[in-house]
Parts: C-alpha cells; sequence; structure tokens
C-alpha cells in the first residue's frame, strides 16, 4: 500500500506561522516599551513581563496549531489560500438572477448557524451572517459572527455569482486573529449545498425538457394518426351517397366527387411541409378544407345546411395547426346542427388582434344540451395542442352564440410576418 504525497505547501504554511508568530512578538514588545516609558523599567517587573509575554505567545502558537490542524482537516491541505481567514468562490447558475438568489437564499437557512440575511435585489447583492461554532458546543455564539456576501451579474441563460466568506471585523486583525478555519468551513459548506441545488436545478431542467420533447413527439403521432384515419365513416358515408347519387343525380353526384377529392387533397400530407414547419399548416389552407369538408355536407344535408365564411386575405398565411379548425367545424355539425330538426347556419370567421389571430366557428345549432355534448377529448386534444405549440397564448374558448347555438373561438400568436 503506497502512501499519497501530501498536497501541503509548507514554504506558504511556514510563512503564514511565522508571520503570525512575528506580528504577536511585535504587539508583545510594544506592549512592553509602553508600560516601561510610563511605570519606567524595573528589572522585576521586566521579569515579569517577559515572562507574562512568553506565555501570551505560547497560548497564540496554541490557537496557531490549532488553526493549522483544523484547515488541514476541512481541506486536506494547508497552503495560503486554505489558511487565510478570507475565501471567495465564484459559481455559475444555469437560470436568472432573482431564480439564483432563491436557490442561494434556500441553502442559506438550511446552515445550522444561519442567523440573518440582507437582500438588496435591485443591485443582486446580499450580505449573511453565520454565527461562530464554540469549539465546545453545539450552539453557535450570538456575539460572534462570520459573513458571506455575495453580488451576482446575469449573462446570458446563466447568473454568474461570486461569493466571499469573511469575519465580521476588519482585515487588519487577521494576522493576528485567524479564524480556526471557520470561514473555510464556511465556504466549503455553502458551496456543496449550492453545487447540489445547482446539480438538481440542472436535472430538473433536462426532466422537464426531455417531457416536453416526448409530449410534443406523442401529439405529433396523434396527429398524424388523425391525419391518416381521414374520418372513415365520414369517408364510407359519402362514397356510399355519391354512388346512390350516380343513379339519381349524376351532376350532384359528380360535385359531391369534386369536393370529396378537394377535402383528400388538402387533408394528405404534403411534401412541402416537410421540416422545421412540418407539424403547422396556414389558416387559408385549413379553411379551405374546411370548405371542401362543408360543401359535401350541403349536398348531403340539403337546404338544412349554409354557411358563410369570412377570411381576410391577409390572414391567410397565419400559421395554424393541421385539423384544429376542422375538430371545431365538425363538432358544431354533429353536437350543433345535426340534432336540430330544420338544421342552420355555420359562420367562419377570423380577425386580428395586434399580434394575435382570432378565429371563431359559430352555429345556430341546439346549443348545449344534455346528450349533445360528446366525449369532449375533440376539443381536450386542440386545447393541448394550442398549450405545447404557442404555451399561455393559444387558447380555445367556448361561449353561447346569440340567439342560439355555440361560437368556439380559436386565439394564435401571428408567428408569421403578414402584411397587414
Amino acid at each position: 500500500m503506497t502512501m499519497a504525497a501530501s498536497r501541503t505547501n509548507y514554504p506558504e504554511t511556514i510563512r503564514f506561522g511565522l508571520r503570525y508568530v512575528i506580528a504577536w512578538a511585535i504587539v508583545i514588545a510594544a506592549g512592553m516599551l509602553i508600560i516601561w516609558s510610563f511605570a519606567g523599567y524595573h528589572e522585576k517587573l521586566a521579569r515579569v513581563g517577559w515572562g507574562m509575554g512568553m506565555i501570551g505567545l505560547s497560548i497564540g502558537v496554541a490557537f496557531l496549531i490549532a488553526h493549522l490542524t483544523r484547515s488541514h482537516a476541512l481541506a486536506g491541505y494547508c497552503d495560503a489560500r486554505t489558511l487565510g481567514s478570507r475565501h471567495e468562490r465564484i459559481l455559475e447558475f444555469p437560470c436568472g438572477p432573482e431564480e439564483a438568489l432563491e436557490i442561494m437564499e434556500t441553502a442559506l437557512r438550511s446552515v445550522r448557524t444561519f442567523d440573518t440575511i440582507d437582500i438588496n435585489r435591485k443591485a443582486l447583492t446580499f450580505t449573511a451572517r453565520l454565527r461562530n461554532v464554540d469549539r465546545y458546543s453545539m450552539e453557535g455564539s450570538s456575539e460572534s459572527h462570520n459573513l458571506v456576501k455575495a453580488a451576482l451579474v446575469a449573462g446570458d441563460d446563466i447568473t454568474r455569482a461570486t461569493l466571499r466568506f469573511e469575519p465580521d471585523r476588519s482585515a487588519f486583525w487577521d494576522v493576528l486573529l485567524p479564524d480556526n478555519g471557520r470561514n473555510l468551513d464556511n465556504a466549503l459548506t455553502v458551496t456543496a449545498l449550492l453545487e447540489d441545488r445547482i446539480a438538481e436545478h440542472r436535472r430538473s431542467t433536462r426532466q422537464l425538457a426531455e417531457r416536453t420533447a416526448l409530449e410534443k413527439q406523442l401529439a405529433e403521432a396523434q396527429l398524424k394518426l388523425l391525419q391518416a384515419q381521414v374520418e372513415p365513416h365520414f369517408l364510407y358515408n359519402t362514397l356510399a351517397n355519391a354512388q346512390l347519387l350516380t343513379r339519381s343525380d349524376p351532376a350532384r353526384a359528380d360535385r359531391m366527387l369534386g369536393h370529396l377529392i378537394d377535402f383528400l387533397r388538402s387533408s394528405l400530407p404534403q411534401p412541402a411541409t416537410a421540416g422545421a414547419d412540418a407539424e403547422m399548416s396556414t389558416l387559408g389552407q385549413e379553411v379551405e378544407r374546411s370548405r371542401a369538408y362543408l360543401e359535401i355536407l350541403k349536398i348531403r344535408m340539403g337546404d338544412r345546411l349554409r354557411v358563410e365564411i369570412d377570411l381576410p386575405e391577409v390572414l391567410g398565411p397565419v400559421a395554424l395547426p393541421p385539423l384544429m379548425l376542422q375538430t371545431l367545424v365538425e363538432n358544431a355539425i354533429k353536437h350543433g346542427l345535426e340534432p336540430k330538426p330544420g338544421g342552420g347556419t355555420l359562420w367562419i370567421r377570423a380577425n386580428r388582434s395586434g399580434d394575435l389571430a382570432k378565429v371563431s366557428v359559430a352555429d345556430d345549432g341546439v346549443g348545449f344540451q344534455e346528450g349533445t355534448a360528446g366525449t369532449g377529448l375533440g376539443l381536450k386534444n386542440v386545447r393541448d395542442r394550442l398549450k405545447l405549440l404557442f404555451g399561455e397564448r393559444g387558447t380555445l374558448s367556448l361561449a353561447t352564440n346569440f340567439p342560439a347555438g355555440v361560437t368556439a373561438t380559436l386565439v394564435v400568436p401571428i408567428t408569421r410576418d403578414i402584411n397587414a
């Protein structure tokens, strides 16, 4: 078994000890000279003074040895950096300054010797006071404190914090009064606590990013499945109706098949959408998809369905998730107009409000009635996709339409440059 080489810097350690002993020797000698200047020099007094001075120096050396021993025990080695009474640490927080301040305050309050903290949130600084712990007691002394001072600087996605651990006294006294390793202990303890919290913050941020990515992948998979299905029952019913119309009304059958072709063309993925915008369509494309769908229904429902569409041309390029408008149109037909004996009117309107686009689908059907509300899965899917793609800026709201029916309103941010 081989012994690891000591990391102690002996020249620096010896210089620290000599500086301390010489400083106290000078203080003792100066004290004796002052006494002699007032009381006069007497051989007996001189012997007593030198004896007291040697005792005082011996006590000081004992404190020096205790300081060296404790500093070595804490750091594992001794050098000028570990033996000093003042220590500096620089940490980088992967967050903004306000959150970094909260992390640091929480960590300091968890320290057993914590006393008070003064925070200047405007200047991004704080000063905390930690009680000195008596070596023979488990309690902190309320009369003596050490300080933790911090200054934060905000950067790009990180906050750099400079922490200083120092005694609550002038630096003049450092050469005479070593702190028995207390500030080194504070620096090691607080830094370890903060590093643990920084690592925890990074883990939680990474987990959130991974969860968001998984949710996005799930939403995209659900969308692709929805696109692949293209409402099979609607497709089958349309083809069946077209087959019947070919015998009785070939012209209507031809129109129905033409609208079905338009609907299928707009529903299938387009090669041009590959890339960064693969999960997005445009308001113009979605309105055309819904228009083709409604034209087919108008042939099937006859005069029971009337459609009015008001889309300003300038809003056509607005980015909109595919099939989202279609879901609202289908809901309005299925739960509002089909159950109404005489049918009714469906309106699709769009307008701009600042940097937001508002798209409403309204009907004058039966409205909110028991038995017509459905499962709500379609609307939940719309809200989930809005939140995933646009955060809090994408919303879906439902309201009663006057004098009858329901209005569903989509609000999405305008993410593409459009002419006003």
